[in-house]
């Protein structure tokens, strides 16, 4: 073998080692890239530097919202005069004339928070702002005062809708709606506001969780914060990091009334959807089925003899209904609607509600063991059925209309509702009868009852609306007593109250 040749082959081999020994080398540190990706944490992402760039251009579009209720005496209860003569007159025209003055016509105001969504003025804030408001005032940033009207209200999602306008017609600052769909659990948040009356108050936090469920609302599935929201921050925004409006602050869970990290907004795609009804109708225009149902179970799908245990089982079908028009029928287990999963009962009244009306859905029920497609047409909720119209869903009243209150020893009470437990934070395990409003010279103030006391019992009677009160209160009057024993509950504390009552017309002889 020729010399040159030799060469030739040692040179090929060396090159076929090093190139094996390169290819084994790059394989290692593949996999030792591979094993270290494996390995590593995904990096949280940092807090922001400062909310003040943010706070800076998102605040003068938030602002504060003071109303004034003028509350009007119950009728028919003027106290009369004395005859000439009897001794103590004077005493007794001083009496007559302060328990008169009690029931003369009083103002009652609170505080909220709104956020302006067009240059023309149009405001945004909670329903139970402004719901027995007689005036609105609306109050921006730069301390500028605004009466407004209501554009509409939506007791069912908590939403209203204000207008303001400007004398000369200049436009105003105002902020978008965000998606807040897009949203995830543990995002950055900031709510600005009006709590307990300190104008433009910002707090930060996190998204805590989503499609929340609060005083068995069956219209909004809410996103639950931990930044600080408190009294006076209702109706106010919640912004993501781009500025953009991801909810409106609503509630807060409390035993305290003060914040405890746990606070409550309506969905931007929930409040802007609303919104645009209102403006456009006046009125909010909801989805309708035409069934009464109940959540799946355990327990009743043992019964069945099956193993779906998510969906919502019809318990009556409205006659010429949507439902009675798709030949739904009484023990159906509606499993999807318009291609979307039926957890329970709450989520098929919420997918309902925000389809549009007159839309074909196709509906997938259980029956008798076997799924069946059904094609409904979606048609329009009877006013009749949304609270403060009639009643609800369940066949409860909605919110009490003045004819339902009654002026009680000082005391405005009405029957509980669905948005009086929102207003107030009263739990689902509460009944009874709610103060709305309490004189300042009522027994009842100085016993510590307040507005958002829930009245269980009256001497040991348990009572369910303002009447029953009435009833037991007349009697002890005309069997001589001087005291009632009201047992209460107010933030979740329950205790008896001795209660003096006022003296009036029927103790005259």
């Amino acid at each position: 073998m020729s010399t040159t040749l030799v060469k030739a082959m040692n040179t090929r081999t060396t090159a076929y080692a090093s190139a094996g020994a390169l290819r084994a080398f790059l394989t290692s540190i593949m996999i030792l890239a591979a094993a270290m990706v494996s390995v590593t944490p995904v990096a949280a992402r940092g807090a922001p530097d400062s909310f003040a760039d943010l706070v800076e251009k998102l605040s003068p579009a938030v602002v504060n919202i003071s109303t004034v209720q003028t509350i009007r005496g119950r009728s028919g209860r003027r106290v009369p005069d004395l005859p000439e003569g009897v001794p103590f007159g004077d005493l007794w025209d001083q009496f007559r004339d302060r328990m008169e003055d009690d029931q003369e016509p009083r103002e009652a105001r609170s505080l909220g928070s709104g956020f302006i969504v067009d240059a023309t003025g149009i405001v945004i804030t909670n329903n139970h702002v402004v719901e027995d408001a007689d005036e609105i005032t609306v109050t921006t940033a730069d301390g500028d005062d605004f009466p407004a009207t209501v554009v509409g209200r939506d007791a069912l999602s908590d939403i209203a809708v204000l207008k303001i306008e400007h004398e000369n017609g200049d436009r105003f600052p105002f902020v978008k709606w965000g998606d807040s769909d897009d949203e995830r659990i543990g995002d950055w948040v900031i709510a600005i506001g009006n709590p307990f009356g300190q104008a433009g108050t910002v707090t930060a936090g996190i998204i805590s969780a989503r499609n929340r469920s609060i005083n068995n609302s069956n219209d909004v599935e809410f996103l639950q914060t931990d930044a600080s929201i408190n009294r006076g921050n209702s109706g106010g925004p919640l912004f993501n990091m781009k500025g953009e409006v991801i909810g409106v602050n609503t509630a807060i869970f409390s035993p305290t009334g003060g914040n405890v990290g746990i606070g409550f907004a309506i969905p931007s795609n929930d409040a802007s959807r609303v919104t645009a009804e209102l403006v456009e109708h006046g009125k909010v225009r909801r989805g309708w089925l035409g069934v009464g149902i109940q959540p799946m179970t355990e327990e009743f799908a043992e019964s069945l003899g099956i193993e779906q245990e998510e969906g919502a089982i019809v318990t009556r079908v409205e006659p010429n209904s949507p439902a009675d028009s798709a030949g739904v029928r009484e023990g159906d287990i509606i499993v999807k609607w318009d291609g979307k999963t039926v957890e329970d009962s709450n989520r098929l009244s919420i997918l309902v509600k925000r389809t549009e009306i007159g839309k074909p859905v196709k509906v997938i029920v259980i029956r008798q063991g076997e799924r069946v497609a059904l094609d409904v047409t979606t048609g329009e909720l009877p006013a009749s059925l949304i609270p403060g119209s009639g009643e609800d869903e369940n066949g409860q009243p909605g919110r009490p209309d003045r004819s339902e209150r009654e002026l009680v020893e000082g005391m405005e009470l009405a029957p509980l509702n669905d948005t009086l437990r929102r207003r107030y934070d009263i739990g689902e395990d509460v009944e009874g009868v709610a103060v709305l409003r309490v004189a300042r010279r009522a027994p009842a103030a100085r016993e510590g009852i307040r507005p958002g006391t829930v009245i269980l019992r009256v001497n040991q009677r348990t009572v369910d609306n303002p009447a029953e009160i009435v009833e037991i209160i007349e009697a002890a009057k005309e069997e001589g007593r001087e005291r009632v024993l009201f047992l209460v509950n107010y933030r979740g504390t329950t205790a008896h109250v001795s209660l003096k009552l006022m003296e009036d017309s029927g103790e005259e002889e």
